[in-house]
């Protein structure tokens, strides 16, 4: 186990007791992961599910009961789905498997460089920017396994993923697990602005608001057309309008 702030805490399923440990064993000695808990069926796996919080669940597919298919699918449901990667002694269930979002699908048996490849593809640790007593300023981001920081003043929009969202910097999209609303809640007064289900977008890389000609508007935000929800189109023409620094040019009126 690793004393990394980051380090992530991760579910192990299998019914066959030595596959169950060699995996534990294998995922104790990568540096990203810290805690490791297993659970032999689906039944113990929802029930440490529902005391912990995990990144990721590593999880065989055939099993008594509830097989590992199954399982994923109703943890697709939960509220902030934990990571999916399969590992099995079948490659037949590989196509059903991603079609549920699975970060991987690994053979048995395991191998450990194969293994630290799925690692590398799990999301950063669920954060919530600007509390717990955190740099409000910047976010970390996972990439290739590297944690790096992204400033917050460099990211023009965020794009919406479910329970993930893809924040746009000049540098590249850097796929984040935290809910689009907390961005929205927690960077308001930092002049980011909710305009569409999809899209929070950063006032001062607004370039344009275009009127469309059959209602509606689009923006222009770092060379990049984003719609506007009607909902939001009032709201961000008030913010338009009071905010610090140039207004955006209005295209084809108001």
């Amino acid at each position: 186990m690793t004393s990394n702030g980051d380090a992530l805490e991760v579910l192990v399923v299998d019914d066959e007791q030595p596959a169950l440990e060699d995996l534990a064993y294998l995922l104790r000695q990568h540096p990203r992961i810290g805690t490791v808990v297993t659970a032999s069926d689906a039944t113990e796996a929802l029930r440490q599910l529902r005391d912990g919080s995990f990144a990721a669940v590593f999880l065989d597919i055939r099993m008594p009961g509830l097989d590992g298919l199954e399982l994923a699918r109703v943890l697709s449901r939960f509220a902030r789905p934990p990571d999916i990667v399969f590992v099995t002694a079948f490659e037949q269930h590989a196509v059903e498997a991603f079609e549920l979002q699975a970060v991987d699908y690994l053979l048995k048996p395991v191998r450990a460089e194969r293994l630290s490849d799925a690692i590398s593809r799990l999301a950063a640790p669920a954060r919530s920017p600007g509390g717990n007593g955190e740099d409000p300023t910047r976010i970390a981001v996972e990439t290739g396994g590297v944690t790096r920081m992204v400033e917050r003043d460099a990211i023009r929009f965020v794009e919406a993923s479910g329970d993930y969202v893809r924040l746009h910097t000049d540098d590249g999209a850097f796929l984040v697990r935290v809910p689009i609303s907390t961005l929205e809640e927690n960077w308001r007064d930092a002049g980011f602005v909710r305009v569409h289900r999809r899209y929070l977008i950063a006032l001062r890389h607004v370039t344009e608001l275009r009127a469309r000609s059959g209602g509606g508007y689009d923006l222009l935000v770092a060379g990049q057309e984003l719609p506007v929800s009607r909902r939001h189109a009032r709201d961000l023409r008030d913010r338009l309008a009071r905010g610090p620094g140039s207004r955006p040019r209005k295209a084809g009126g108001s």
